[in-house]
């Protein structure tokens, strides 16, 4: 909500500005696009497809919605684990592409969140394909 917040700001800003008509415009036009996208992530975030459960098994790793629960997923190379957050870079079998989770350090208890790092920094299966 904070960086709709920043974006309506902006427009203000725009409005104010001492740029010609034209140009003002434009930048409203891409702010009020921008505008438009994060209130539909915020809107998405509400959604049963959102995933919110990450988990390791014997089968790898798994993430979890409300519509179809347990999934397992095949984390890229990419994926980054520092102190401060864990950010996972995933697809599923299903699909082509990737997807990111970000994971807070207030989101799991502190030993969780501890093993996630050495897991995801210290696994040799944690590449492995999707089953």
């Amino acid at each position: 909500m904070l960086a709709v917040l920043f974006s309506v700001l902006a427009c203000v800003a725009v409005v104010l500005s001492a740029v010609e008509w034209t140009w003002k415009l434009g930048v409203l036009t891409l702010l009020l696009g921008q505008i438009i996208w994060q209130l539909t992530q915020l809107l998405r975030l509400q959604q049963p497809t959102q995933r919110r459960g990450l988990r390791c098994t014997a089968n790898g790793w798994q993430v979890w919605d409300a519509q179809r629960g347990w999934q397992s997923v095949q984390l890229r190379a990419d994926s980054m684990a520092i102190p401060a957050l864990v950010l996972l870079r995933y697809r599923s079998a299903d699909q082509w592409f990737y997807r990111t989770l970000l994971v807070g350090t207030d989101s799991l208890p502190a030993d969780s969140y501890r093993r996630l790092r050495v897991r995801l920094k210290f696994s040799r299966q944690r590449w492995r394909a999707v089953r």
